[in-house]
């Protein structure tokens, strides 16, 4: 073995090598609204004025694989109702469901579905955000700028609801 100066053997290739993590893609083929309704309910009453809106929003999240390899579609539902907080007659309800077609390699497959229901979500989320804001303004109402969506605790609570209902199954004692 030759002697450097400093009197260590010299380094080979693979001696001082991490392992390398898988390379992760992840690429939005397509995003688009399967289906869009938008019901002014404040106008067809006939009626005005000044109203102080309520707004609550519901998501439902759903993912599955396509017959495309690394191919996945994540569908986004939002539904969006707002009521007067006085009368608690509805002003406005909007039902959207947006989907993105995603391109994704290098995700281990135990973490492909949190991956599918928290990230990709999160990648659609600034185009669904303005198209409500569009369609609340043009629906004759100001635009409605939906706050971020935390797609993280979203996940786990449909996680720890789905562990408690199958608890509650007859037969699981």
């Amino acid at each position: 073995m030759a002697e450097h100066g400093n009197g260590a053997a010299p380094e080979t290739a693979g001696d001082n090598q991490q392992p390398t993590a898988p390379q992760l893609t992840l690429r939005i083929i397509s995003q688009f609204v399967r289906d869009l309704s938008f019901e002014n309910v404040l106008a067809q009453r006939g009626s005005g004025g000044e109203v102080q809106p309520d707004i609550k929003v519901t998501v439902n999240l759903d993912a599955r694989k396509r017959a495309v390899e690394h191919q996945y579609e994540v569908g986004c539902k939002l539904n969006i109702t707002s009521r007067n907080k006085e009368s608690d007659e509805a002003l406005f309800v909007l039902e959207m469901d947006y989907v993105g077609i995603f391109h994704i390699e290098g995700v281990p497959e135990e973490q492909m579905h949190p991956f599918l229901l928290i990230e990709c979500p999160r990648q659609m989320f600034p185009f669904m955000r303005r198209i409500v804001s569009d369609v609340t303004r043009d629906g004759g109402f100001p635009p409605l700028n939906l706050d971020n969506i935390d797609f993280v605790q979203l996940y786990r609570h449909e996680v720890a609801r789905r562990q408690a209902q199958a608890q509650t199954k007859p037969g699981n004692a």
